[in-house]
């Protein structure tokens, strides 16, 4: 359960960071910080920015008192 609710702070950290590097026309270096469009919008992703901002959350699920 903590990994599916790790998956939200996951998403929305890795949507606000590659959207400031992205906008500045960077890939990020190992980030690999793509422009992605999906019928009308347009975004930036980087899949390794999601695995690993999606661990740390579920890191830090876990570990908290339920």
């Amino acid at each position: 359960m903590d990994f599916f609710k790790a998956l939200i702070p996951g998403t929305v950290l890795t949507l606000v960071v590659t959207g400031i590097i992205g906008s500045n026309r960077s890939k990020g270096g190992w980030l690999s910080i793509e422009h992605v469009q999906i019928l009308d919008y347009s975004f930036y992703w980087s899949w390794a920015l999601f695995a690993v901002a999606t661990g740390l959350s579920w890191v830090l699920f876990a570990v908290t008192p339920k």
